[in-house]
């Protein structure tokens, strides 16, 4: 019994559910967000300084470059004429990025993440210079600056180098200051729409339910699938802050989509509890088919007026196994289809390639997606 088979056996047991428990309870604010209020990422170009010699080895143009724009802007000229180009191994152009979370007030601290742009061996010691950090619109929203920190190091040189994790990667927590406020009014708003994170219809319908039997009908409207409508005079609350806190508290049930999520790079698969099959009989066989060449030399006699030469032999060989049979009744579980291919032998390749002709076959009641 492989180790898939154990893991999949084991989770199937732990959620014996009937199917009137795929519908279960949780908070509006752990399944829907409010539109606008949302985090914004920003991006900047900068310099990381300080580093012992692991930065920009062959002296990429964007970093000479960068380096000689700062001096230059600190009252230090390098001459354009110079025979010898500037060489420098401890600097390193690197790209910022952070997200500027809801609500960021200027002078609010960001934690920012530093990733080299160039050929630097490792960013270990370095020090951000001050980069500011753009929004999508174009306009500086933050400034960054501070030593980077990294979970991992690169030593050595040449063919003898050893590496943990991954050192041209960096974070500086709380290294950059908001500077302009991107944050959404609350007080211009005549209407509040909630967006749920997994769009169903039914799920709308109870949000709005629960909302309207909190303040009264017609306090919420669902508008599709994803998008609930709040009318804040018809609730009656004036502090907006005040108003979703209290529907961010409210319970609604939440009906979940069957679906059957499948990786074929790794192999993994994940099985909601709420599948059900179609009747389906499945046919599984294996075939092999191996070829191997072996190269021999082929030597002439003594005083022959033959030459030396490599013959390549090859040989086939195909093996077919022996087709094994699963046959499944109309609402059939997923715990009785691993049960049946686990009696067959299959492996996880196997089952994602069946699992993907059932839903071709039309019988796998569920979403099949494949990442």
């Amino acid at each position: 019994m492989s180790r898939w088979f154990v893991f999949l056996c084991s989770l199937l047991l732990a959620s014996t559910l009937s199917a009137e428990d795929a519908v279960r309870k949780a908070l509006i604010r752990d399944i829907a967000s409010v539109e606008g209020v949302r985090e914004n990422p920003v991006l900047g170009y900068g310099m990381v300084v300080g580093l012992k010699g692991t930065g920009d080895r062959q002296q990429t143009i964007f970093t000479t470059q960068t380096l000689a724009n700062v001096l230059e802007h600190l009252g230090v000229q390098i001459p354009a004429g110079v025979a010898t180009p500037v060489t420098v191994k401890n600097v390193a152009a690197v790209f910022v990025t952070a997200s500027l979370p809801p609500f960021a007030a200027p002078g609010a601290r960001l934690d920012v993440t530093v990733a080299s742009i160039g050929d630097a061996r490792s960013l270990e010691g370095g020090l951000l210079l001050l980069t500011p950090l753009y929004g999508a619109d174009g306009k500086v929203y933050a400034a960054a600056q501070g030593a980077v920190t990294i979970g991992g190091y690169s030593a050595g040189s040449g063919a003898n180098t050893k590496q943990v994790n991954h050192p041209t990667t960096g974070r500086i927590p709380g290294g950059a200051l908001v500077e302009r406020d991107s944050s959404l009014d609350l007080r211009r708003l005549d209407k509040l729409s909630l967006l749920l994170a997994d769009a169903n219809f039914s799920t709308a319908k109870a949000m709005a339910d629960s909302i309207n039997h909190e303040f009264g009908n017609g306090a919420a409207v669902p508008v599709d699938s994803r998008r609930v409508d709040v009318d804040t005079a018809a609730t009656r609350v004036e502090n907006l802050p005040t108003l979703l806190a209290r529907i961010e508290s409210l319970e609604v049930e939440v009906h979940r989509r069957a679906k059957v999520v499948v990786n074929e790079r790794t192999g993994t698969i994940v099985l909601g509890q709420q599948v059900r099959l179609g009747a389906v009989s499945i046919l599984h066989g294996n075939i092999s088919i191996e070829v191997a060449t072996s190269y021999q030399v082929s030597q002439p006699n003594a005083l022959a007026a033959g030459h030396t030469a490599v013959v390549p032999e090859t040989a086939v060989k195909a093996d077919e196994s022996e087709v094994k049979r699963v046959a499944l009744s109309e609402g059939a579980s997923i715990e009785q289809l691993v049960s049946g291919l686990q009696k067959i032998g299959a492996t996880s390749r196997d089952v994602i390639a069946i699992l993907q002709a059932i839903k071709a076959a039309g019988a796998l009641e569920a979403d099949l997606e494949v990442i």
